[in-house]
């Protein structure tokens, strides 16, 4: 049996959790579908004089609850399927931590490795002016994704605001600090995952000090996550990135293994224990796994070796269906993605709200913020499973469903 797409497998979570709900299928389809689809040819002049033709897109999924909001990407791989894919997830999870958007995502198909800078400003800048009249503050704020960062946004956020004649800085998010980004956003979904594996630890009585870590993926997400963790006395045991891995089951020696992926920017060539797989730490016996890379990462071929005994979904989609019914069974705790790595989305909800009331906080600020909606969230979804008697997973689902259907429900239908 071949394995689930993630859209596929998020589908599935839907389905499942609004059968659960007790909801009449066809009185869902209004939150189920995106509410708009937009497809836009980009010419582009390239460095040499020819002037070549891309394909973007800009997927709203739900603007029921706030504004879109969702990264844009560019990368050869990025299609229409994909692009609706991630607008779904982003709809529920704005709505599981209750922030005030609703879900987006956007995309350049293009290998922005063959490109210039200058090529990729134009690239950028000709998206943003496409979908000028889609896009804003009040109606969808897009952020970096995959091959977009804070100058990507800093070029949406000039091109938009000379076609507006005003300065719009809340346009965008993920700025740099300079152009009214958030201190904080940086390190923001590590830390969401951190306050999340120390609220299950908490519950199943596991210490977070002398805890043992599999962490993989060791960049924005896994890099902070396992930073933050052996702060708070855990022991990093095994760490991955896409080069390779290391393992040492007496603890890794973390201020050695930041100061040499510091200066080689990999884990690859550490020497503080054995050599792996990137994908052996995921079998490596510890109390608290985060796959923290890719998705579908454990599957049904694999899912019976995790030897965690609570996961955290740093990635988007790390597990596959088949393989979190296997995790259940075995009493390994999953704390979903739509939880687990939402103090991104979060903090970028604060970068918005600072742009618009032009007043701007402490990272200290923005973290207790964080903490504040983290913890509660996790309450929420604690609160929701116990009530329903659900795995974590479905008892988000369920929870933002039914917060966006609430609010369509309240709003009525124009018609």
């Amino acid at each position: 049996m071949s394995e689930l797409s993630v859209f596929e497998g998020a589908m599935k979570y839907f389905d499942e959790a609004v059968e659960r709900l007790g909801l009449d299928p066809p009185a869902i389809e209004s939150i189920k579908r995106p509410r708009r689809t937009i497809i836009v040819n980009l010419p582009i002049r390239m460095d040499d004089g020819r002037v070549r033709v891309f394909e973007g897109y800009r997927v709203q999924h739900s603007i029921g609850r706030g504004p879109g909001k969702g990264g844009v990407r560019f990368h050869p791989d990025v299609d229409l399927d994909e692009v609706t894919a991630l607008a779904f997830w982003m709809t529920w999870k704005c709505a599981v931590v209750n922030i005030p958007f609703g879900g987006a995502k956007g995309g350049v198909k293009c290998d922005p490795a063959q490109f210039s800078r200058n090529e990729l400003e134009r690239l950028t800048r000709r998206w943003t002016a496409e979908l000028y009249e889609l896009l804003g503050p009040d109606s969808d704020v897009p952020a970096p994704d995959v091959n977009t960062d804070a100058q990507t946004m800093a070029w949406i956020m000039d091109t938009y605001s000379m076609h507006a004649r005003k300065q719009v800085t809340g346009v965008v998010t993920g700025k740099p600090i300079e152009l009214g980004g958030s201190l904080g956003r940086r390190e923001a979904t590590g830390r969401g995952v951190l306050i999340c594996i120390r609220e299950a630890a908490r519950r199943q009585g596991i210490s977070l000090e002398g805890a043992r870590v599999s962490i993989q993926g060791f960049g924005n997400v896994g890099g902070v996550a396992a930073e933050l963790l052996h702060r708070s006395g855990a022991v990093i045991v095994a760490v991955s990135d896409v080069n390779g891995g290391i393992v040492n089951p007496e603890g890794i020696d973390f201020p050695a293994l930041r100061e040499h992926v510091q200066g080689a920017r990999t884990v690859a060539g550490f020497e503080g224990g054995k050599v792996c797989e990137p994908a052996e730490v995921l079998e490596v016996a510890c109390d608290i796994l985060v796959p923290a890379a890719l998705d579908n990462v454990i599957h049904g071929g694999n899912a019976d070796r995790i030897q965690a005994r609570l996961v955290a979904e740093g990635a988007n989609g790390p597990i596959a269906p088949e393989a979190d019914e296997i995790l259940t069974a075995k009493g390994i705790t999953v704390i979903p993605d739509i939880l687990c790595n939402a103090g991104g989305v979060t903090v970028s909800y604060f970068e918005w709200v600072q742009n618009r009331m032009g007043w701007f906080w402490t990272e200290e600020e923005v973290n207790d913020r964080l903490e504040r909606i983290m913890v509660r969230a996790f309450d929420d979804v604690w609160t929701t499973a116990a009530e329903h008697g659900t795995s974590l997973r479905m008892a988000a689902y369920m929870l933002a469903i039914k917060r966006v259907l609430d609010v369509h429900r309240m709003r009525g239908l124009y018609a």
